[in-house]
């Protein structure tokens, strides 16, 4: 049988005081005499009391619980951010309350934040990728809420507090390499590209081929999965069979685009070479090794709650003024086995 919730209002009465001594004796205010305190401690802890969760974050002010709105778990970046929130926010004493969009080219969010308010969250990560226009909404909704909001993998605005990794400077790092290795027709199979993150990779592999003057119309989209990819790279070689290189914007659609080569008897690295984007574990198993551009996304997460953290201890001070900030977080180049030197290649 389950018993009843013990009230405050019971142990006020058993303790023989009233119920605002109970709550300063809860959050340990100085203006309880210590006897008193003592007799209200024994008290709650004789009727078993566990005060309201949503009582305390009405009596402090806070609920040390944070939103997260996130997007597209089966995908290797975003699962990763998410476990880097929660490591986070729970180092710094935070509760998560989680909300997956399915939908993410959603604008209406209005219900979304509306559920999050109603729990007393201090604050809001909003981990759902930039697509198509799916940030509308911001202008409209943001300066209505009372608690800060943190972006993550979207194009920095004004007045938005924004974590991201540095896509394009991911891009045009691959792109160098093969450039320094030699490869001249070097390809490009992008994400998709109402992604702003896509976007952004296809940049950076422009300016690399721009400081070279080198043609940048090999291109063709892909959707980040391992089919689009080895659709992706038959195309490539279809319009340019001397292309020798070619940057893959995951390693998802890389893992598909060297199916791809295999199927039509084109070695890796020694007729072509290959960088993808992530550093999922599993790169370092493909055949052959995959090179690639890590970004830390369990980091990505991290950071967000802490810039979280500092804007809700801001927003606690009177008179405050939080500073929005944009946050990037720089990639590594992971070089391996398919994007050696073309003086090491087998036979020349």
């Amino acid at each position: 049988m389950i018993k009843k919730r013990i009230t405050i209002k019971q142990v006020a009465k058993e303790a023989g005081v009233s119920t605002q001594t109970v709550s300063r004796v809860i959050n340990n205010r100085p203006d309880v005499a210590p006897e008193t305190r003592q007799r209200v401690l024994q008290v709650i802890d004789e009727l078993g009391y566990r005060p309201s969760h949503i009582a305390r974050s009405l009596i402090q002010g806070r609920s040390r619980t944070l939103g997260a709105v996130g997007y597209g778990l089966e995908y290797f970046g975003p699962s990763r951010t998410l476990s880097g929130i929660e490591q986070q926010a729970n180092e710094l004493g935070y509760s998560l309350l989680l909300s997956l969009l399915r939908q993410p080219e959603r604008n209406d969010v209005e219900q979304l934040f509306r559920h999050m308010l109603s729990r007393y969250v201090d604050g809001i990560v909003w981990a759902v990728p930039e697509i198509g226009n799916n940030r509308d909404w911001i202008r409209q909704e943001i300066p209505q809420l009372s608690v800060p909001v943190v972006f993550l993998s979207t194009q920095p605005r004004p007045n938005q507090s924004v974590v991201a990794v540095d896509n394009r400077s991911g891009g045009r790092m691959a792109t160098k390499h093969l450039l320094d290795q030699g490869y001249q027709n070097i390809g490009l199979i992008t994400g998709p590209l109402d992604w702003w993150e896509a976007r952004q990779r296809q940049l950076g592999w422009q300016d690399a081929l721009k400081e070279v003057t080198t043609e940048n119309n090999l291109v063709v989209e892909g959707d980040w999965t391992a089919e689009s990819g080895e659709r992706g790279l038959h195309q490539l070689l279809e319009q340019r069979p001397d292309m020798d290189a070619v940057f893959v914007c995951n390693d998802q659609m890389a893992l598909g685009a060297l199916r791809s080569a295999r199927q039509r008897g084109v070695r890796v690295p020694e007729d072509l070479a290959l960088v993808g984007f992530d550093d999922i574990p599993e790169s370092a198993y493909f055949y052959p090794p995959l090179s690639t551009v890590r970004q830390d996304m369990v980091e990505l997460g991290r950071c967000a709650v802490r810039e979280l953290g500092r804007m809700i201890e801001a927003s606690q001070q009177d008179k405050a003024v939080i500073e929005p900030k944009t946050i990037l977080l720089q990639p590594e180049l992971v070089v391996r086995e398919s994007s050696v030197e073309i003086s090491r290649k087998v036979g020349e």
